[in-house]
C-alpha cells in the first residue's frame, strides 16, 4: 500500500486519493491555503452572499436552513450563522435513533441557547431496521440512512418551506482528501450528495421487494426534483470555503461558551465529534477498518498532523492504539437491528479491500501492509510539517452523572431549563452552565 510522505492516508481511501511528486497526497496540498488564503476576504464574500439572501426573502421568516446533530460542528455553524452573520436559521434534524442522551442533551441546549426554532424527521423504527438490515446485507453499511437522512431531509425541507439557502459546515471532500480547492467554492448538490456522502448508492437503489423496501419506504430519502429545487433556488454552502476550518479550535470554543458535552470515544482520541451517536466511532468505523485497513482515528490524526499539533509519528502511534479495538457497542446495535453475531458478521466479515486485506495460509484476514510499516520511508523528512502545538481533547463533565449512557434514546426534551438534565436553580435560564455570548467571529 502507498501512504501519503506527509500525513497517514492510504491511496485506497475510498474518496480518491492522488499523490504529487513528492508523495504528498492532494489533501495535504489543499490544506495548504489554510495558511496562504485571505480567510478575512473570503468571510467578506460569505456576508455578500448573505446580504443577497436577505434582500431576496424580504428579511421575512426564515432565512436559511441549518442543518444540525447533537455532535459534530452544528454549534459552530449556528453560531456563526445567527450570532455572527445575524441571519434567523430554521434547524433542521434528522433522528437517526442511534441517539446518545450526551446527543440528545447537546441538540436540546443547541436549541435553548441559541433560541431557535427546530424541525426533526423521526421516521419509524420499524421501517429503519427493515432498511439498515437491507443496505448492511447488500453494501455492508449500517449508516446508509444516517447518512442518508442527514443529507435529503433539510433538502426537502428548503422545498417545502421555500427556504433557499443552506449552509453546512465543513466541505468533506475537500478536507479529507483535496478533491476541490477552496477556491472552487463546491456547493452540495444531489450529485455529491449520491457520489460522494453516499457512496453512489441512492434511495431509488435500495428499493427491493424482497427484502421489504418499498418505494414508499424509501421517499423520505429521496431528493428533491430539480425542478422543485430551481423554482425555490436552493443553494447549499459550505462554510469552510468562507472561514479557516479548524474542528478542535471551533469545539474549545463552542464548549467555553455555550456548554457543549465531549464524551470519550471508543476508537479514536477525538472526544468532541462524535458524541452524538453510540455507532460512529463505534460499529460503523469498525467496518470501515474491515473494508479499507484504516478508520476514523487514521481521520482525525491526519487532520492534526495537518494542523501541526501533531507529528506523523505521533499520528501513526494512535493509530495502533485505536484502529483493532473491536466495537463494545456492536450487541447494542444487533438488539436494534433484530440480527445474531453471525449474522452481522457474514454481511461485513469479507467486504475487505483486496488492495490492502489478504488471507494468511490459515484462511484468517491479515493486513498486507500498515501504515507504521512507512514510518521511516525515503522522503519523508522533506515534506515534514513542524509540530506546533500539543494536541490535547477535553472530556466535559456529564450533565447527568447519575445516569447511565448505555441505550438508544430516541427522544428527549427539546430544550433546557432547571428541571432537567442536571441544571440547578442558581444557573441562568435555558442553559445548563454560565455562558458568555459573543457576537464575533470565532476561529
Amino acid at each position: 500500500m502507498i501512504y501519503c510522505k506527509r500525513c497517514l492516508y492510504p491511496v485506497n481511501h475510498p474518496y480518491g486519493m492522488v499523490l504529487d511528486d513528492h508523495g504528498v497526497c492532494m489533501g495535504c496540498r489543499i490544506h495548504e491555503e489554510k495558511d496562504s488564503l485571505d480567510w478575512g476576504e473570503r468571510f467578506r464574500m460569505l456576508e455578500r452572499i448573505v446580504h443577497t439572501n436577505a434582500q431576496r426573502m424580504g428579511r421575512k421568516g426564515f432565512d436559511c436552513i441549518v442543518p444540525v446533530t447533537g455532535g459534530g460542528d452544528s454549534y459552530f455553524i449556528v453560531h456563526t450563522v445567527k450570532n455572527v452573520l445575524g441571519m434567523n436559521p430554521l434547524l433542521v434534524n434528522y433522528n437517526a435513533h442511534y441517539n446518545t442522551k450526551i446527543g440528545v442533551r447537546n441538540l436540546a441546549n443547541l436549541a435553548t441557547v441559541f433560541d431557535c426554532d427546530i424541525v426533526t424527521s423521526t421516521l419509524s423504527p420499524d421501517l429503519l431496521k427493515r432498511i439498515t438490515r437491507h443496505t448492511l446485507k447488500k453494501y455492508g453499511s449500517m449508516y446508509w440512512q444516517v447518512l442518508a437522512g442527514y443529507l435529503t431531509f433539510p433538502v426537502q425541507v428548503a422545498v417545502r418551506f421555500r427556504i433557499p439557502l443552506i449552509i453546512w459546515g465543513v466541505q468533506p471532500w475537500s478536507e479529507q482528501t483535496g478533491m476541490f480547492s477552496h477556491l472552487d467554492e463546491v456547493e452540495m448538490t444531489e450529485r455529491c450528495r449520491k457520489e460522494h456522502g453516499l457512496m453512489g448508492i441512492s434511495a431509488e437503489d435500495i428499493v427491493d421487494s424482497a427484502a421489504g423496501v418499498t418505494r414508499g419506504d424509501v421517499q423520505p430519502f429521496v431528493y428533491p426534483y430539480d425542478s422543485e429545487l430551481e423554482t425555490v433556488g436552493v443553494r447549499g454552502l459550505y462554510l469552510s470555503n468562507y472561514i479557516r476550518w479548524d474542528a478542535k479550535r471551533q469545539h474549545e470554543a463552542m464548549i467555553d461558551t455555550y456548554g457543549y458535552e465531549s464524551s470519550v470515544q471508543q476508537r479514536t482520541f477525538n472526544t468532541y465529534e462524535d458524541v452524538h451517536c453510540f455507532h460512529s466511532a463505534g460499529v460503523h468505523d469498525y467496518i470501515k477498518y474491515l473494508k479499507y485497513g484504516y478508520s476514523k482515528v487514521t481521520d482525525h490524526a491526519t487532520r492534526e498532523i495537518r494542523l501541526k499539533r501533531m507529528t506523523r509519528e505521533e499520528g501513526i502511534a494512535k493509530v495502533l492504539e485505536y484502529s483493532e479495538r473491536s466495537p463494545a457497542d456492536l450487541s447494542l446495535f444487533l438488539d436494534w437491528a433484530e440480527m445474531s453475531e453471525r449474522e452481522f458478521l457474514d454481511c461485513v466479515w469479507n467486504r475487505r479491500d483486496g488492495r490492502i486485506w489478504a488471507r494468511d495460509k490459515s484462511g484468517e484476514w491479515v493486513l498486507r501492509d500498515r501504515v507504521d510499516r512507512h514510518i521511516n520511508d525515503e522522503g519523508i523528512d522533506a515534506v515534514r510539517l513542524e509540530k506546533k502545538e500539543e494536541c490535547h481533547y477535553r472530556v466535559t463533565p456529564t450533565a447527568e452523572p447519575q445516569t447511565p449512557d448505555n441505550q438508544y434514546l430516541l427522544m428527549g426534551r427539546g430544550y433546557i431549563d432547571r428541571y432537567n438534565y442536571g441544571a440547578v436553580e442558581d444557573q441562568p435560564p435555558g442553559g445548563m452552565t454560565p455562558r458568555t455570548w459573543q457576537r464575533k467571529p470565532i476561529y
